[in-house]
């Protein structure tokens, strides 16, 4: 085989460039380096070669839940069901112990010749509270584990990041992460053949 045979070999066996690369983020600080995937099979090899090539903190935007990408990214799992858990019980609780508190120590009132602490009766309250308790953490504590309400966050400040809510997807390695190195990071998106690859500021 001649060299030039060799040569067109080594060109062929070389992926193409992303479609465009921003150039580097100067005199501010970095949040991370962020690409931009045609769809959820390329976001999904991205994240298990970023994961391969020792990187840890990341994070994936897409414009629809995926258990994959979930699943790839290796997140712990949601805190909110147990937190639900316990807003019902504390509701459980506090339903009955309200009733108790009225009906036998703050005003007994004798009806009937029945009993003060009649529990019966405070089933249907202490039901309500329950669900009631349950269903307030389960909004609060939603928006607190999402971090929400969210007016301002470092992904913003990518112009192409507005297409996440449409038909993009971004993976973005941060900055935190021990073994972040912008240069290396370009270069792995590029042979993952990222849409667009860019630095994101603080």
């Amino acid at each position: 085989m001649s060299d030039h045979e060799h040569r067109d070999d080594r060109r062929s066996s070389i992926p193409p460039p992303p479609d465009s690369v921003d150039p580097p983020v100067d005199g501010e600080a970095l949040y991370g380096v962020m690409a931009e995937f045609a769809g959820v099979t390329e976001l999904i090899a991205a994240i298990e070669a970023a994961r391969e090539a020792g990187y840890t903190q990341m994070d994936a935007y897409t414009p629809f839940p995926s258990h994959e990408v979930s699943h790839a990214l290796h997140l712990p799992p949601s805190k909110l069901p147990w937190l639900v858990l316990a807003g019902g019980i504390l509701g459980c609780i506090a339903g009955y112990s309200l009733q108790y508190y009225a009906a036998v120590i703050d005003y007994p009132i004798n009806i009937g010749g029945r009993p003060l602490h009649s529990w019966p009766y405070f089933i249907p309250i202490t039901f309500e509270c329950t669900i009631l308790g349950a269903a307030l953490t389960a909004v609060f504590g939603m928006l607190a584990l999402n971090r929400l309400p969210t007016p301002y966050h470092a992904t913003f400040n990518n112009e192409r990041f507005a297409m996440a809510s449409r038909d993009a997807f971004f993976l973005c390695v941060e900055a935190t992460d021990p073994k972040f190195d912008s240069a290396r990071l370009f270069e792995l998106f590029r042979k993952l053949e990222a849409r667009h690859v860019a630095e994101v500021a603080q």
